[in-house]
């Protein structure tokens, strides 16, 4: 495969993008639109998201990037316990803030509200089973 081997024009907002805790699908979108290019920079880029991305599915894109350049750089390994520390006391103090006959649904809300970053990296881990573990998290607090 034929990689470009200059920066992209568009570098600087791909930069930010990838590295933009409030969205794992906006750094994703980066990875991939940065695995074109094999350019020391994109590299340095990649090898930050492989080992401290919060979301597993950001790590795999930026690990086969990598690859593909012909890195040698390890898997990542899909976290099983906290993702972002503190964001259990985060959890008890949305729970907290609203009234004792609240829903999941105002849970959710409030939580993305007031710790999108928290939000979007559970989510980004989760994928589809997200607001099934979200619930079980939110009667277990």
């Amino acid at each position: 495969m034929k990689f470009i081997t200059e920066l992209p024009e568009n570098y600087a907002d791909l930069k930010k993008a990838a590295n933009y805790t409030s969205s794992w699908r906006d750094r994703l979108d980066a990875v991939q639109a940065l695995s074109s290019y094999k350019h020391e920079k994109v590299i340095d880029l990649l090898q930050n998201r492989v080992k401290a991305d919060t979301v597993f599915a950001v790590q795999q894109a930026a690990f086969e990037a990598l690859t593909a350049f012909g890195e040698d750089v390890k898997p990542p390994v899909r976290r099983k316990f906290e993702l972002i520390k503190g964001a259990d006391k985060v959890f008890v103090r949305v729970k907290k803030s609203l009234p004792a006959d609240h829903t999941i649904s105002d849970f959710a809300e409030k939580l993305k509200r007031m710790r999108l970053d928290v939000y979007d990296a559970y989510e980004g881990h989760h994928g589809e089973n997200f607001l099934s573990w979200l619930e079980t998290k939110w009667q277990s607090i």
